[in-house]
C-alpha cells in the first residue's frame, strides 16, 4: 500500500496536509472500496425540486392553442412593464448605471447582504419617524422574489403553516411548498375592494403559524388597503403573535385618489419583514434589485432574524455589484416628474379597460387603484358552454387572439387578470375583442338554461 500527501482546503502554504492510504492495483490507484456498496448509477431529482411548482406554468404551458392566425396577438397577462416599449425607465436611471460601468468600481465581489453604503441608501430613502431605519436593517437580494424566498426561509421550518392571499401572487405557494412549509389561503373579497376577510384570516391561525405573507398593493388584483384596514390587519397579527411578510414591491405605485401606506409605519409591536425593489416602480424587472427591511420595534426578532438572514444571504453573494452601485444615485436623483408620468399613464389605461369592460355583458371587472392590474369576474352562468375560467380564455386566444391570464393561477376561479401597462390604442383594441367574443357567446337566463338542458 502505497501513502499519499494531499493538500485540503486550499490555503497556500499552511493549508494542513493529510496522510491518506490508497490501493495500488496494476498500473493505477484507486480508492479502496467502500463496504456493502455496490457502485450504480442512481441519479434522481432532489425532493426539493418535487415539490416546486409554479400554478401559472402548469397551466399556461398546457394551455394547447393557436391564436387567431387573421388577427394579430395581443397578450395581456405579463407582469413585465417593459414589454411595449411604452414604460422606459429615466434617463438617470440609465445614466447611473452608465456610470457605474464606465469607472470599473463595481466588478468585484460585494458583501452577501450588499455594500454598506447601498443599504444606508436604501435605509436613507425608507426612513421616517414612525418606521425608523439603519443601514443594518437592510438586506440586498437579487430582486424582490429573493427578497421573498429569503424572508420565508428565515422565518418558517417545514412542517409550519404560512397565511397567504386568495387571490395572490403564484411565487408565495411555490416557495413554500418547495421548503415544505403548508399554505393555508385566506380570502381577498372583491365587493370590497379586495380587502382581507379579517374573520377567515384569524380562523386560520394555529400554533403552526409561521407568518403572515401580506401584499399591498396587490398583484393581481390591483387594490390598495386603506390605513385602517392596514391597522385592523396588524391588530389580528398582534392578538395572535404573528410576524408580517410584507410584499411591497408595488408601493408607492398607486393613483392620485388613494395614498400607500407601508405597513411598518402603523405597527408600534407586531415585526414586520417588508419586501420591495426596483423592479416595477422604476420599471427595471431584468435589474434583479431587491431589499428586505427589517422593521422591529420591540426586539421580538432579536438577533435570531438578523443572523438568520445575514446567514441566507451567504447562500449566494448578493445582487448585481453594477446596479448595487448605482443605487445611490437611482434614489436620489429620480425626478418626480418620473413617477408621477408612470402612474398617470397606468391611470389613464386602467380607467380605459374598466369603462370599456364594465360595459360588457357577462363580465365583471374590479375597478383597481394602484399597481399594474385589473381582475375581471366572468358570469360562467351566462358562458355555458365554457366549464371554467381556463376554457373561457383559451378560447379568448383561439378566436381572438387576446391572452388574459385566468385566475385560477392565483387560486381564484372564474375571474381573469388584465395587465394595464399596454399602449392605449392596444387596450381599446384588446377590449373590442373582448367584447365581441362574449357577445358571440354570451346566453340570457333562458338561453343558459336551455343549454344546459341539451347537455
Amino acid at each position: 500500500m502505497d501513502s499519499y500527501l494531499i493538500q485540503v482546503n486550499g490555503r497556500g502554504d499552511h493549508a494542513p496536509m493529510r496522510d491518506v492510504h490508497l490501493k495500488s492495483t496494476g498500473n493505477t490507484i484507486s480508492p479502496g472500496k467502500a463496504k456493502g456498496r455496490k457502485p450504480r448509477w442512481a441519479v434522481r431529482a432532489s425532493e426539493m425540486s418535487k415539490k416546486t411548482f409554479n400554478p401559472v406554468r402548469a397551466i399556461v404551458d398546457t394551455m394547447k392553442v393557436e391564436p387567431n392566425p387573421k388577427k394579430s396577438m395581443i397578450s395581456l397577462s405579463l407582469g413585465d412593464p417593459t414589454v411595449f416599449g411604452n414604460l422606459p425607465t429615466n434617463d438617470e436611471v440609465t445614466r447611473a448605471v452608465k456610470e457605474v460601468l464606465d469607472s470599473g468600481r463595481c466588478n468585484g465581489y460585494a458583501p452577501s447582504v450588499g455594500y454598506q453604503s447601498c443599504r444606508e441608501a436604501v435605509a436613507a430613502y425608507y426612513n421616517c419617524p414612525e418606521a425608523p431605519l439603519k443601514a443594518q436593517d437592510v438586506i440586498l437580494t437579487s430582486g424582490c422574489s429573493q427578497a421573498i424566498e429569503l424572508a420565508l426561509a428565515v422565518l418558517a421550518n417545514p412542517g409550519q403553516n404560512i397565511l397567504v392571499p386568495r387571490p395572490g401572487f403564484s411565487l408565495y405557494k411555490t416557495l413554500a411548498l418547495s421548503m415544505g412549509i403548508e399554505v393555508k389561503l385566506y380570502n381577498l373579497l372583491p365587493e370590497k375592494a379586495w380587502e382581507i376577510d379579517l374573520e377567515h384570516l384569524e380562523s386560520l391561525v394555529d400554533e403552526k403559524t409561521a407568518c403572515l405573507i401580506m401584499n399591498n398593493p396587490s398583484n393581481p388584483c390591483g387594490s390598495v388597503f386603506s390605513k385602517s384596514h392596514l391597522q385592523e390587519i396588524l391588530a389580528v397579527a398582534s392578538r395572535q403573535c404573528v410576524p408580517i411578510l410584507a410584499d411591497e414591491i408595488y408601493g408607492d405605485m398607486v393613483f392620485a385618489d388613494c395614498k400607500f401606506e407601508p405597513i411598518a409605519t402603523l405597527s408600534t409591536n407586531v415585526p414586520i419583514l417588508s419586501c420591495g425593489g426596483l423592479a416595477k416602480r422604476w420599471l427595471v424587472p431584468g435589474w434583479r434589485m431587491g431589499w428586505i427591511l427589517i422593521h422591529d420595534r420591540r426586539d421580538i426578532f432579536g438577533n435570531e432574524i438578523r443572523d438568520g438572514l445575514v446567514r441566507l444571504s451567504q447562500r449566494i453573494l448578493g445582487p448585481c455589484t453594477l446596479v448595487q452601485g448605482a443605487l445611490e444615485r437611482i434614489l436620489r436623483r429620480t425626478p418626480p416628474e418620473f413617477y408621477h408620468n408612470t402612474l398617470s399613464i397606468l391611470k389613464s389605461n386602467a380607467d380605459l379597460c374598466y369603462a370599456a369592460l364594465s360595459a360588457i355583458p357577462g363580465l365583471q371587472p374590479v375597478r383597481p387603484s394602484g399597481a399594474m392590474y385589473l381582475m375581471v369576474e366572468i358570469e360562467m352562468e351566462h358562458f355555458p358552454e365554457f366549464e371554467n375560467d381556463v376554457e373561457f380564455t383559451e378560447r379568448l386566444i383561439s378566436e381572438q387572439s387576446v391572452f388574459c391570464l385566468p385566475a385560477t393561477c392565483f387560486e381564484y376561479p372564474n375571474f381573469f387578470r388584465v395587465v394595464i401597462t399596454m399602449p392605449e390604442e392596444m387596450i381599446l383594441e384588446a377590449c373590442s375583442r373582448i367584447q365581441e367574443f362574449c357577445e358571440m357567446h354570451y346566453q340570457g337566463a333562458e338561453g343558459a338554461q336551455d343549454l344546459e338542458c341539451d347537455k
